[in-house]
């Protein structure tokens, strides 16, 4: 239910934006200029590789970053970070966003940070989650976590390497049953001294989707310990 709320008051907040741009421009689309870059690149093929690289718009998760994390990585350019911790569900001081304590797990892990790709055009998060250390491997750490997806189906596991780290990538479908569509995601997690990350992309569609893959790519490629 979180999900859909979630959703539906993002897209009422990009709705709303798009009826402003419209009384200067009524053929403007948040999406479209997007959309064609994507069409351009291509979309993603079975391995979860993107057909086009995003351009980096700095590093997030060490000290002083908007998000301070076990594991460092690029976002794409114009996507903005903001941390997440429990509260009263409104926006805290400092930068961070306070969200119920309810809304905040998914499986072994609590969300700890929200990279929005409003600033670039879409419509769609890059989550964080992070978990207590452990001795809890990356393979099971992702499982968890989709497996507490209620509506997730067709997962597609795989290993990958990046920056010293040893980590898993599932791509996956998720149906809503209160929306009746489906939608493609992406997850992936590593296991560190720390504790477990789970990295998570989401988007409104499919098409929003393939159009943030390859911020989801890029962090996944620079992905180091911090």
């Amino acid at each position: 239910m979180w999900r859909w709320v979630a959703g539906m008051a993002l897209l009422a907040g990009v709705l709303a934006g798009c009826g402003a741009a419209g009384d200067a421009d009524e053929t403007a689309s948040p999406r479209s200029a997007p959309a064609k870059a994507t069409d351009a690149a291509g979309a993603s093929g079975a391995s979860g590789s993107a057909g086009a690289a995003a351009a980096s718009g700095g590093t997030l998760g060490g000290p002083g970053t908007a998000c301070e994390l076990p594991v460092s990585f690029e976002t794409a350019a114009r996507w903005t970070a903001e941390a997440v911790r429990s509260g009263g569900g409104s926006a805290g001081s400092g930068g961070t966003e306070e969200q119920p304590q309810e809304l905040l797990y998914q499986g072994p892990v609590a969300l700890a940070c929200e990279v929005d790709a409003k600033p670039a055009g879409h419509i769609g998060f890059l989550r964080v989650y992070t978990g207590k250390p452990g001795n809890a491997d990356a393979r099971g750490v992702l499982e968890a976590f989709v497996a507490a997806e209620n509506g997730a189906s067709e997962e597609k596991y795989r290993s990958f390497k990046a920056g010293g780290l040893s980590g898993v990538e599932v791509e996956y479908l998720y149906t809503s049953e209160i929306l009746d569509e489906t939608k493609k995601e992406h997850a992936l997690a590593v296991a560190t001294a720390d504790g477990p990350v789970v990295l998570h992309l989401g988007g409104i569609d499919t098409e929003e989707h393939a159009a943030m893959l390859p911020a989801f790519e890029l962090a996944k490629r620079t992905l180091r310990t911090v």
